[in-house]
């Protein structure tokens, strides 16, 4: 049976402190064991409105003081994350993961006058061809009523199997019309202002290229957050599950499309390259009953 660890905060804690123990921090690499489960909690949250403000501006939302955006609850559920990452049951570092999906499901709308009891839990893990899979499930509940919940699930490459990965093709999902948006350089610097997320291959050439990439990345869960801002005339009030995966970097400067097509029961849609041939995310959205 795995390890179980619990950790009460006593206030949300502050990213960029995480962020020095993430990048300047050492640690050795997966011991090969199976990961514990941690449990991180923070009760009594409550977000700043400007913050809010500042997020729903940098991705899109028409945010009126009230409703928080769909996605706003997973900044917060983030920086419980990286308390995760950072534990010393952790032995590998963030550096060397992949986000690789997120669900987001919003069972009510939530107001941005409200205080959250936050929860995250690494749930599970598991080794593939890639390397070390693993689920974080995030929380928030007002009073004793689950209103929001997300699952992430993160890849820690172990080492390359020596395979060439085929580029992701898009879908054949229905694409007339694409809306085009033109992303420009200092969007991930926007966004980890209004987020909080500093990683550094999101803020500046010079500090993606020490991780391999020639110009500075888009965060994925920017790329999200823009999706369903776009689709929220479709979604207004209604409880739902959005799901995406992230597939191709996305590399700024950039202009890229946006599609999106019924199916039953709910919304598919993707972000692909300006061309529409090749997918940066996909993604659904589900209707409660």
């Amino acid at each position: 049976m795995n390890k179980e660890i619990s950790v009460e905060l006593k206030a949300m804690p502050s990213l960029l402190s995480l962020y020095r123990k993430i990048f300047f921090g050492r640690k050795p690499g997966w011991d090969q064991q199976p990961l514990p489960q941690i449990r991180v909690a923070c009760a009594n949250v409550s977000v700043s409105e400007d913050k809010v403000a500042q997020y729903a501006k940098v991705c899109g939302f028409d945010y009126k003081g009230q409703a928080l955006p769909l996605t706003y609850l997973y900044v917060m559920a983030f920086r419980l994350h990286a308390v995760i990452f950072t534990h010393d049951a952790i032995t590998f570092p963030l550096l060397g993961m992949i986000h690789l999906k997120n669900s987001i499901s919003q069972y009510h709308q939530v107001k941005a006058s409200e205080t959250f009891d936050i929860e995250c839990v690494l749930t599970s893990s598991t080794v593939t061809d890639s390397g070390l899979e693993f689920e974080l499930v995030s929380k928030a509940f007002v009073g004793d009523e689950l209103v929001w919940e997300s699952l992430s699930t993160y890849l820690y490459r172990i080492e390359s199997t020596g395979r060439r990965v085929r580029p992701p093709k898009a879908s054949t999902m229905n694409w007339q019309d694409p809306v085009l948006w033109e992303l420009s350089e200092d969007l991930g610097r926007r966004y980890a202002k209004a987020s909080g997320d500093y990683n550094l291959i999101h803020l500046h050439p010079i500090l993606s290229k020490r991780f391999g990439f020639d110009r500075v990345l888009a965060h994925g869960m920017w790329s999200k957050a823009r999706s369903v801002a776009q689709l929220m005339p479709q979604i207004g009030d209604k409880p739902c599950t959005v799901e995406v995966a992230f597939k191709l970097p996305l590399l700024m400067p950039a202009q890229v499309s946006f599609g999106v097509d019924e199916a039953d029961s709910g919304l598919d849609f993707e972000l692909r390259d300006s061309k529409g041939r090749r997918p940066h995310l996909t993604g659904s959205v589900r209707f409660h009953n």
